[in-house]
C-alpha cells in the first residue's frame, strides 16, 4: 500500500464521518418537532457504512477506505402523547415527536468527531511524511 492510498483511505473517512455529523445534527435539530400525523413525523436517521471488501480483496496492496452506502430511519416507535390543547392535536387529542433520543445523538456526534479528527491526523501525518522524503534529496 503507498502512501497515496493512505491520504485516498483517510479522506473516505473523512467524508463517511462529515455524512454522520450532517445526519446527527439534522437529528438533533428536528428533536423536538411535533406533528399531527404518525406518517409526517420526523424519525431518526443514520448513515449505513461499508467497507470496500470487494475493492480491497481483488487488490491485497490497496487499503480499504469507507463507503457510505445510505441512510436508513430508525424504526424506534415515535413519542406518542395525549396533548388536546396543543394546536398540532389530531382529532382524537394526540400529538407526535420524533423517535430521537438527545444522549445517543450527542455521543454519536461525539465520536463522529473524533473520527473525523483522526483522519485527518493520518492525512497530515502523511504529508508529513512525503513532506521529509522530498527533503532528503536536498542534502542539508
Amino acid at each position: 500500500m503507498s502512501l497515496f492510498n493512505v491520504m485516498d483511505i483517510a479522506s473516505t473517512g473523512m467524508s463517511a464521518q462529515s455524512v454522520r455529523l450532517n445526519t446527527t445534527a439534522s437529528n438533533v435539530a428536528n428533536a423536538n418537532s411535533v406533528s399531527s400525523s404518525y406518517d409526517q413525523t420526523y424519525k431518526a436517521r443514520h448513515p449505513v457504512f461499508a467497507a470496500e471488501l470487494q475493492r480491497a480483496s481483488q487488490d491485497q496492496n490497496a487499503g480499504t477506505g469507507v463507503q457510505v452506502m445510505g441512510i436508513v430511519e430508525s424504526d424506534a416507535p415515535l413519542q406518542i402523547e395525549y396533548s388536546p390543547g396543543h394546536p398540532m392535536a389530531d382529532e382524537n387529542g394526540y400529538i407526535y415527536k420524533p423517535n430521537v433520543n438527545i444522549v445517543e445523538e450527542m455521543a454519536d456526534m461525539m465520536s463522529a468527531s473524533k473520527a473525523y479528527e483522526t483522519n485527518v491526523q493520518v492525512a497530515d501525518t502523511t504529508k508529513r511524511l512525503f513532506r521529509n522524503v522530498l527533503r532528503l534529496g536536498q542534502g542539508s
